[in-house]
């Protein structure tokens, strides 16, 4: 029997299980020596407001959550800056960000299909430009993100800590 999978905008009562994810996420991250959400984020409090902002959306697969990822339409402020560069700077992007899948769904390919729907959400919503960052070491990630059709554009910083280099890309539609 074929699993029904799409997307659609969380809510707030999506937001413990998208904090159970997300905490697998962790685990897996930490697991793989990687120090990305290693200190406290995304947290419940991000989640909260990326519901209540209308940015989070859930993969729903057979009427469960099997992931959650965050598609921001406003400017990044940690892309501002960049060891590299854009190739379009003059449009409008869309980044993506927090993406995590249960393990209960893991292995079934199920990034790439949230991937590509977040994409298309955001050319429904008139965007041609899309960025992301992962950590140098996220190798998993990096795999979803060129898989997609993303370039590496450079280095961002998304904080202050010791760990807070990523790796960007850039995908153009236009």
């Amino acid at each position: 029997m074929k699993m029904l999978v799409y997307i659609r905008l969380a809510k707030k009562e999506d937001l413990d299980q998208i904090m159970i994810i997300i905490g697998e996420a962790k685990k897996l991250l930490k697991k793989d020596g990687i120090p990305q959400w290693q200190s406290g984020s995304p947290n419940r409090k991000m989640l909260t407001e990326d519901i209540a902002k209308e940015r989070a959306y859930c993969l729903v697969a057979d009427q469960t959550i099997a992931g959650v990822a965050v598609l921001l339409t406003t400017p990044d402020p940690n892309y501002a800056q960049i060891d590299g560069s854009w190739a379009n700077t003059s449009e409008q992007y869309a980044t993506i960000h927090r993406i995590a899948i249960s393990t209960e769904f893991r292995g079934q390919h199920l990034s790439q299909f949230m991937m590509s729907n977040l994409i298309s959400r955001g050319l429904m919503l008139g965007i041609k430009n899309f960025r992301i960052d992962t950590h140098a070491l996220n190798q998993r990630m990096q795999g979803l993100i060129k898989s997609q059709g993303f370039n590496y554009r450079g280095i961002v910083q998304v904080d202050q800590t010791e760990n807070s280099a990523r790796n960007a890309y850039e995908l153009n539609l236009s």
